[in-house]
C-alpha cells in the first residue's frame, strides 16, 4: 500500500506530460487545416497523414534526419567509448575531475556552442588556416553535411560518455584480470570482457544520441545550409511557415515509431548480465 502514492504520481506525470500531449497531437494530425484560430478544424480527415508517409519531400527530409542521427551517434560511440574506459580506469581521484571537463561544454548556451563552430569552419577561419600552414588546400566545411556532422557529434558527445561510463565503472575489474592470466591478449581481453558488459551503456548511450540527434533543429539551421532539410526544419515550416498543423502533428506521429526502436534496443541489452 505504501507504493500506491508513488506509483499514482508516476502515473499522472505519465499521463499530463506524455499521452496527453500525445493525444492532443494525433487530434490535430487527423485534422484538416482551416483559415481560423487555430489553424485547423477536426474532420477525421487522413489526407495529411498519407501526404506525410508518401510525399517524397518528407520522406528525403526523414532519410537526412536519420542519416545525421546514425553519423552522430557511431561519432560519438567512436570518441566517447575511449574516453569513458579511460576515466573508467583513472586514479578514483582524478574521475570526478574528468567528468567535470566532460561536462564542461553544457555550462554554456547550447546555441552559443554551434555558433562558435561558424567561426571555426568557416572560410579563412582557424581550420583553414591550419590546413594552409600544414600546406593543405582547405576544403570547403561550412554550410555542408560535413559540418552538421561535426556539430552534432560535438554536442551529443557527453550523452554518449556518461552512460557507458556508469556501466564501466561498475564492472569487476578481476574478470579482466582473471582473463589475462589464462592467456586470453590485451586486445581480446577488451573484445570478450569489457565490450560485452558494457553494452547496456553504449544502448543507453546511442538512443540518447540518436533520438534528439533525429529531431534536430538548431544544427542544421546554423551549419548545414539551406540545402539541409531536415526533419525538424520541415516541422518548423509546416508549424510557423505554413501554418499547416495537420501536417506538422502527422510528420510528428509518423516519427514517433521510428524513434521508440532505440529504447527497445536498451531494453534488450540490458537483459544482458
Amino acid at each position: 500500500m505504501t507504493r500506491l502514492p508513488a506509483l499514482g504520481l508516476a502515473w499522472a506525470w505519465l499521463v499530463l506530460f506524455a499521452l496527453a500531449p500525445l493525444a492532443a497531437i494525433a487530434i490535430v494530425a487527423l485534422s484538416a487545416p482551416a483559415d481560423s484560430v487555430p489553424p485547423f478544424v477536426f474532420a477525421w480527415d487522413l489526407t495529411s497523414l498519407g501526404a506525410a508517409a508518401t510525399d517524397p519531400l518528407y520522406r528525403s527530409a526523414l532519410g537526412l534526419s536519420l542519416r545525421l542521427a546514425a553519423i552522430a551517434a557511431a561519432g560519438c560511440l567512436a570518441l566517447g567509448y575511449p574516453m569513458a574506459l579511460a576515466i573508467a580506469r583513472a586514479p578514483a581521484r582524478w574521475r570526478g575531475v574528468l567528468l567535470l571537463a566532460a561536462m564542461l561544454p553544457f555550462w554554456t548556451g547550447f546555441t552559443m556552442r554551434i555558433s562558435a563552430w561558424i567561426g571555426l569552419l568557416r572560410d579563412d577561419g582557424w581550420i583553414d588556416r591550419a590546413f594552409v600552414l600544414l600546406g593543405f588546400a582547405p576544403p570547403r566545411l561550412l554550410y555542408t553535411d560535413t559540418a552538421m556532422w561535426i556539430g552534432a557529434i560535438y554536442s551529443y558527445l557527453p550523452f554518449m560518455v556518461l552512460p557507458i561510463y556508469a556501466r564501466l565503472s561498475k564492472r569487476d575489474p578481476g574478470l579482466e584480470d582473471a582473463a589475462a592470466d589464462l592467456g586470453c591478449a590485451p586486445v581480446w581481453v577488451f573484445f570478450r570482457v569489457t565490450l560485452p558488459l558494457s553494452l547496456p551503456g553504449v544502448a543507453a548511450g546511442v538512443a540518447l544520441v540518436f533520438i534528439p540527434a533525429t529531431g534536430e533543429f538548431v544544427i542544421p539551421e546554423l551549419l548545414g545550409g539551406p540545402g539541409a532539410r531536415l526533419i525538424g526544419r520541415v516541422l518548423w515550416d509546416e508549424f510557423f511557415n505554413n501554418r499547416d498543423w495537420p501536417m506538422a502533428a502527422s510528420l510528428a506521429i509518423l516519427l514517433l515509431p521510428i524513434l521508440l526502436v532505440p529504447p527497445l534496443c536498451v531494453r534488450l541489452a540490458r537483459r544482458r548480465p
